[in-house]
């Protein structure tokens, strides 16, 4: 099991409650890493970063970014990025929450573990008991290299769970003209597809699933090794390239009832303004 590094830090911030987290990437990829290389001789190709000005190949760190709305280029540079707003946020802010099953799992994206990053986990933990106790889950906007997110905030097992969900308009609408045409289905049809479907019922066990091509890629691997059809790979492929918090703000009682007051009177403005319209 490879070591979990945090990948950000920052806090989860509702009303003036305020619980310091580490975050750190939920999943991995499992893939066997292939290349590419020249049928005739085995040598790697690599691709190469090359200014169409210049003719040089270009380092990372010497490449910003652009946007071209057909006429003019507009260069953005890292320092530009970094002084974006949203991009120096290290909040996770709940704007509302939400019953858990309202979330189209259509939306999700990537998930993130979070660690409690204070030395009182009282904040964490209640936030947690929290959204078990009342089946809600938390939706949250925050940064994360260099774009601003919506989330959803979740209890996983014991561990608070950040999922990024995608914006309403990445979602595309399903438009199908076939579905529009009326379909008979008799109540027999219906009945024998429902025992067929009750004949593969089961409990949902990931642990039991296995990624077949991957395992047998791996045993072609293996074998290529084991019978010598094998190249050097530092003569073939050159030789190997170096790889290049926050504390809590008050007593936690006292922030929650500020909180509770807080939406309280505004809830209460709220009223007042729509009995006067």
């Amino acid at each position: 099991m490879a070591l979990m590094r945090a990948i950000w830090s920052g806090a989860i911030t509702f009303g003036l409650v305020n619980v310091p987290v580490k975050v750190y990437s939920a999943t991995q990829d499992h893939d066997v890493s292939l290349h590419q290389v020249h049928d005739k001789d085995g040598g790697r190709i690599r691709y190469q970063r090359r200014c169409e000005v210049c003719g040089k190949i270009v380092d990372f760190e010497h490449i910003d970014k652009a946007y071209d709305d057909g006429e003019r280029t507009v260069v953005i540079t890292s320092e530009d990025l970094r002084s974006l707003p949203e991009e120096r946020s290290r909040e996770i802010d709940v704007v509302e929450f939400v019953p858990t099953d309202q979330i189209d799992p259509i939306m999700f994206d990537r998930s993130y573990f979070l660690e409690p990053a204070s030395t009182s986990i009282k904040a964490y933990a209640l936030l947690r008991r929290t959204l078990e106790e009342t089946n809600r889950t938390a939706i949250v906007h925050f940064a994360l290299r260099q774009k601003t997110r919506l989330g959803a905030l979740r209890v996983h097992g014991d561990v608070l769970m950040l999922q990024s969900l995608l914006w309403d308009d990445e979602v595309r609408e399903a438009n199908f003209p076939a579905l529009d045409e009326p379909v008979k289905i008799t109540a027999k049809e219906l009945e024998m597809s429902t025992e067929l479907v009750s004949s593969f019922e089961s409990d949902f066990e990931p642990e039991r699933f296995s990624d077949d091509y991957q395992d047998q890629l791996r045993t072609l691997i293996d074998a290529k090794l084991a019978q010598g059809d094998a190249l050097d790979t530092e003569a073939t492929f050159g030789a190997k390239e170096e790889e290049s918090e926050g504390g809590e703000v008050l007593d936690l009682m006292e922030a929650l009832k500020r909180s509770v007051e807080r939406s309280r009177e505004k809830k209460a403005e709220v009223s007042k303004k729509t009995a006067k319209k």
